[in-house]
């Protein structure tokens, strides 16, 4: 049985997801327990995790739309 791209394709998108789901969640994590010891710095944690997460969605966006492209080729 030969596997066509259209299912590396899925799969290479599925592991993108699943990428950036643990990145965003470690990213939530340490903030979580930095704002639980000092919160005082609430403010700047939010941001700094907002741009984080921002990124990280960036490049897992630009590795799904990679995998979709593949499909058409």
């Amino acid at each position: 049985m030969e596997m066509s791209a259209a299912v590396f394709a899925a799969i290479g998108a599925g592991l993108v997801t699943i990428g950036a789901g643990l990145g965003i969640s470690k990213v939530a994590v340490a903030a979580l327990e930095s704002s639980a010891r000092q919160p005082e710095i609430l403010a700047k944690l939010q941001t700094m995790m907002i741009i984080a997460a921002a990124l990280i969605e960036g490049v897992a966006l630009f590795c799904a739309v990679i995998c979709i492209i593949a499909v058409g080729k």
